[in-house]
């Protein structure tokens, strides 16, 4: 008799690595600037939890570096806002925009990655479960969370961002003035410019990524945070 040998079948792609692999594509030669790591692959090796008591220590030298560069501490504590809003806001952004999924931002599951000159260049995540729509084609997959529309996404992921962001500014604020309004605008520009920039780099409806950026925008208005006053990028430190 025979015996017929039949190929190995693949295993399926996690709907994480489906993600990470598009978003690594993005920004040709640089695929960190969107895409986020499962730090659980990763040497910890230059990696930080940003829920960690060693958070205050490591914000503190990026301020202090920032400083160097500057020599203005308006500027400088703008500029590490800056570099963490997008760690946490700027690169989930990036998925709920072109795919209708998102990660958890939250404080208790983001990691940093600094490189060798200090500076922040990546982002990772403990719990790489995703959250996505009910039209996603990874949506019978048992490694992801359905919420139940866009609108739905939005909130969640505004909630879970403002523990990691609300933690980010208090901490900043010791080190140099940064106001409410300040602070969130950084925030809303984050979205803002997202929004409009992210479906140009990935070939992506401009239309959705517009409504979907408005829809977050929305879902941090109505949790408290002033992401639409981007006048209040001019207004004094409170």
């Amino acid at each position: 008799m025979t015996t017929l040998l039949l190929p190995p079948t693949e295993a399926p792609v996690r709907p994480f690595e489906d993600t990470r692999a598009r978003l690594r594509a993005l920004a040709a030669g640089a695929p960190r600037v969107y895409a986020v790591a499962c730090v659980d692959e990763e040497p910890r090796r230059r990696w930080w939890f940003l829920g960690g008591a060693e958070r205050q220590q490591r914000l503190e030298t990026l301020y202090e570096r920032a400083l160097l560069d500057t020599g203005e501490p308006r500027i400088a504590v703008e500029q590490v806002a800056a570099a963490l809003v997008h760690a946490v806001v700027g690169r989930v952004l990036a998925p709920f925009a072109l795919e209708g999924r998102v990660w958890d931002p939250g404080l208790d599951n983001l990691w940093l990655h600094q490189d060798s000159d200090g500076c922040i260049d990546w982002a990772g995540i403990a719990d790489d479960t995703l959250r996505v729509l009910p039209d996603d084609r990874a949506a019978a997959d048992r490694r992801v969370v359905v919420l139940p529309c866009e609108r739905a996404m939005a909130v969640w992921t505004a909630h879970r961002a403002a523990t990691a962001l609300d933690t980010v500014h208090a901490a900043l604020r010791r080190h140099a003035p940064l106001g409410h309004y300040r602070f969130w605008g950084i925030v809303g520009r984050t979205i803002v410019t997202g929004a409009a920039q992210l479906p140009v780099l990935g070939g992506a409806s401009r239309r959705t990524a517009a409504r979907r950026g408005q829809v977050l925008l929305d879902a941090f208005v109505a949790a408290g945070r002033p992401v639409r006053g981007l006048a209040g990028l001019g207004q004094p430190s409170l």
